[in-house]
């Protein structure tokens, strides 16, 4: 009888850490790992995602799209030590931040003109950054 506890025990401890990691390494986002690649596709990502007009039908999934690939690119790069102190990242960790604020406070609210003025001339200079390798 004891044995058959413990292997139900280690059959259970087994599954939960197979289901684990296997959570853990769904990257939904498409992030690489490369910070120049991906620190572009975001800024791709979050202009066209600016660029939507205020009634387009899937806005919500679009807006739940963004706020999973900005806390991706936060989570991935705030801690390395190589992208953490670059120019362009705490361009871009200023932007991003601006922008999840926005979503959180305001939901489905359209985006002001001057907000969107002021992101996308943080991405412009972000990107600016990434290209000259700071």
């Amino acid at each position: 009888m004891r044995l058959r506890s413990y292997l139900s025990r280690l059959l259970a401890l087994v599954l939960v850490a197979v289901i684990g990691l296997v959570g853990c390494s769904n990257n939904t986002t498409g992030l690489t790992g490369n910070y120049s690649q991906d620190t572009v596709k975001v800024i791709e990502t979050l202009l066209s995602a600016l660029e939507l007009p205020s009634d387009t039908e899937d806005l919500g999934k679009v807006q739940t799209q963004v706020r999973e690939e900005i806390n991706d690119y936060i989570s991935r790069y705030r801690r390395e030590t190589k992208s953490g102190g670059l120019r362009s990242f705490t361009t871009m960790q200023t932007a991003l931040n601006s922008l999840a604020g926005y979503y959180s406070a305001y939901g489905n609210r359209p985006i002001p003109e001057k907000l969107k003025k002021r992101l996308k001339l943080e991405f412009k200079q972000a990107q600016l950054a990434v290209d000259r390798g700071n």
